[in-house]
């Protein structure tokens, strides 16, 4: 056989050969796309404290908590109080398909890398990033909203609100020579002072650990998104109390709040939500300025750090705006805020009015407040129509091309973010 015709035969069967390969492969299975996920990380106004509708939260033993009654003990996983009314699942977000509420009531920075339970006060849940990591293995994260900074191990928003909170109530109902204690002592009788709330240092060193337990999160994002695209929002806190209160509660029965016993102003602030010294109304924004100096401090530093990460700041200081606690003569109706309500034992029955109640009373319902915790920590959160606005801010923040934005309520009830 002459070479030439050698030559083009094995040409030809090469080339039969290689069609009947491609003929009989079989295509590589094609891997499903993870359905996308918005997952919230933080404290109680990240999960939603104050909004209601709280839904069952599985503990650090696997055991999903439901309700356990006004006397457990508050470290129960229930009381992280995640809210189906919380921003998060009232935000519009177009794209997302699930989404998962792993904040907690209280939450600290200590809470995101360990148990919660494992430092003092702490619920017994699992650390936020163990959460985190199990809704990675089966949703493509594209959106986490971060709420952190206003708990952490020099201070709490509780522990400020109850500060403030417990010296107006006691100023109002006991005279300077009284002696009238909580089950912890004695309270003090002035108004708050910044220093009372945070001085520099305990903010310093609050965005430290905020900043470092971000890192955390970002760090923990980068490895386990499946797609490795994600928005982070960073959101702070706004004040649920106005600058100054309406003119309706300067005074009651011919007695302001800088005097010695003001029994009738007590109840009126009370049970309009807003038992507290005028005075201390300028330290309580200035502190949650602060606060908001944390969550933005510790957006930018982790910026530079994480220089491909989409990180967003959005500050929420006046999303509220007109709609705070005794703005209006008709509050707490149509404020955006809880106001505090304390139960005069562990009975799920709240106090809306102090009227009539003498010193003794006074003393056992805030104590209620000391030894079981769950009965007033709805105090002084966004309400439901509160996290639809938050919602609000939300849906701004998952699309702004701007790197930090501001929500704000105007006049009208009108939300912007910009």
């Amino acid at each position: 056989m002459p070479r030439f015709r050698r030559a083009a035969l094995a040409a030809a069967l090469t080339i039969v050969t290689a069609a009947l390969s491609t003929a009989v492969a079989l295509p590589a299975p094609a891997t499903a796309a993870l359905p996308t996920a918005a997952v919230a990380l933080g404290d109680s106004f990240i999960s939603g404290e104050g909004a209601g509708a709280y839904t069952p939260v599985v503990d650090a033993n696997g055991v999903a908590q439901s309700f356990p009654g006004w006397t457990a003990p508050n470290n129960n996983a229930y009381f992280c109080h995640r809210s189906a009314n919380a921003s998060l699942h009232q935000a519009n977000l177009p794209g997302i398909q699930n989404r998962f509420n792993l904040a907690c009531s209280g939450g600290q920075p200590h809470d995101i890398a360990a148990a919660s339970g494992a430092r003092a006060n702490g619920r017994t849940v699992a650390a936020q990033l163990d959460q985190l990591r199990a809704v990675a293995q089966t949703q493509d994260i594209d959106l986490v909203l971060i709420g952190l900074g206003s708990n952490n191990s020099s201070f709490t928003f509780g522990s400020v609100a109850e500060t403030c909170a417990n010296r107006f109530i006691a100023d109002a109902w006991t005279g300077w020579w009284e002696f009238w204690a909580y089950l912890n002592g004695p309270v003090e009788q002035k108004p708050c002072s910044d220093a009372d709330l945070a001085t520099a240092a305990q903010l310093s060193a609050a965005t430290a650990e905020t900043t470092a337990a971000v890192r955390q999160i970002l760090t923990t994002l980068d490895q386990v998104d499946a797609d490795g695209q994600h928005r982070v929002v960073l959101q702070d806190y706004t004040n649920p109390l106005p600058l100054e209160v309406n003119p309706v509660y300067y005074e009651e029965d011919g007695r302001d709040d800088t005097r010695d016993k003001f029994r009738d102003l007590g109840a009126e602030r009370y049970a309009a939500g807003c038992p507290i010294h005028r005075a201390s109304l300028a330290p309580g924004h200035r502190f949650s300025q602060g606060l908001g100096g944390i969550v933005k401090a510790t957006r930018d530093t982790l910026a530079a750090e994480f220089p491909a990460d989409d990180l967003v700041y959005l500050n929420v200081q006046r999303a509220f705006d007109g709609a705070r606690l005794c703005e209006s003569t008709s509050s707490p109706t149509g404020a955006l805020a809880t106001p505090i309500r304390l139960q005069d034992g562990a009975t799920g029955t709240f106090v809306t009015s102090l009227a009539g109640k003498d010193k003794i009373a006074i003393q056992r319902i805030a104590n209620t407040c000391v030894s079981y915790f769950q009965t007033c920590q709805e105090s002084w959160h966004p309400n439901a129509t509160g996290h639809q606005v938050l919602g609000r801010c939300l849906a701004g923040a998952a699309v702004t091309a701007a790197r930090a934005v501001s929500c704000v309520r105007a006049g009208d009830g009108t939300i912007s973010v910009s």
